[in-house]
């Protein structure tokens, strides 16, 4: 029988993620980025049965359960999952591990969504691993793995300023004056930018300082401290890496996408990417997960 892996202590991740406050951070979240909305409608169709891995709070949910015939979330934090129901007290929630869905049938669901980066922290690898053959199983034939992943040579920070807020700000300055208004315009971006210009050096200088010394940025595959919530040991893996690994367990490369979409993606840049894959065609013996 496999490892009851919700209660595995060496994943201190688990002990972060049933904090309530954690919980509860991401109970609050209720957006979909620009990236996962696009792969969503291009890859997900009305009637799939969704499985929704490492859902979180559940902020996933409402856009896929309202498209799916059977939806399911499922993340191995009690916390989380509790959240989930009580936003949600009429969708199916479980707490389940990644590398164990031996409660679905084989080739059950016709796509498996793990979004905000939670194959990341499916640890160690042999554990990851036995995750993607699981989600294989599970998986008809053909069906989606939609999926994001941190990449670990991302240290510039975009510079980002608001030219809507510089022109609001202008016109309440220059009192209606056109004239006053387009030359306070003019000073308010070039000060603006080179204020964004300079904090995106800053903040970049002292990401390169952290990354720079890891294995995992010259590699473009390794774990390293995620200092979110008083930090999350966190996998990283450039998209060389993601689709090798992916290939090798049995799927097909269908789309990489950078959270950064609709902007053009870089390696030095995008925070992470998006990765879509589907099964290829599959044997008629029942798959094993060792």
């Amino acid at each position: 029988m496999p490892t009851d892996f919700t209660t595995n202590r060496r994943d201190r991740n688990l002990d972060v993620y049933n904090e309530s406050r954690v919980a509860a951070h991401y109970a609050r979240l209720e957006y979909l980025s620009e990236c996962e909305l696009h792969l969503f409608q291009s890859f997900l169709k009305p009637g799939m049965a969704i499985l929704d891995l490492g859902v979180g709070g559940g902020r996933t949910t409402p856009y896929l359960s309202a498209i799916a015939s059977r939806y399911v979330g499922a993340d191995y934090a009690s916390e989380m999952v509790s959240a989930c129901r009580n936003k949600f007290p009429t969708l199916e929630f479980k707490i389940l591990h990644a590398a164990d869905l031996r409660e679905f049938e084989s080739e059950h669901f016709d796509a498996v969504i793990m979004a905000f980066n939670s194959i990341d922290y499916v640890i160690p690898d042999n554990v990851r691993a036995r995750a993607l053959c699981e989600i294989h199983r599970v998986l008809k034939n053909g069906g989606v793995v939609i999926f994001s992943s941190h990449n670990p040579r991302a240290f510039w920070v975009r510079p980002g300023w608001s030219r809507s807020r510089v022109q609001q700000v202008a016109a309440q300055v220059s009192g209606g004056r056109k004239t006053a208004e387009r030359l306070a315009i003019g000073i308010l971006t070039i000060l603006r930018a080179g204020a964004s210009a300079a904090t995106s050096i800053a903040l970049s200088a002292v990401r390169l300082a952290r990354r720079l010394p890891k294995r995992a940025f010259w590699r473009g595959e390794g774990y390293m401290m995620d200092n979110a919530h008083g930090g999350l040991l966190t996998h990283y893996a450039v998209p060389e890496v993601v689709i090798t690994e992916l290939t090798s367990a049995g799927f097909r490369l269908l789309k990489v996408l950078g959270d950064d979409y609709p902007a053009h993606s870089k390696i030095f840049v995008t925070d992470w990417y998006y990765y879509v894959f589907s099964t290829v065609q599959k044997s008629s013996s029942p798959t094993t997960c060792e």
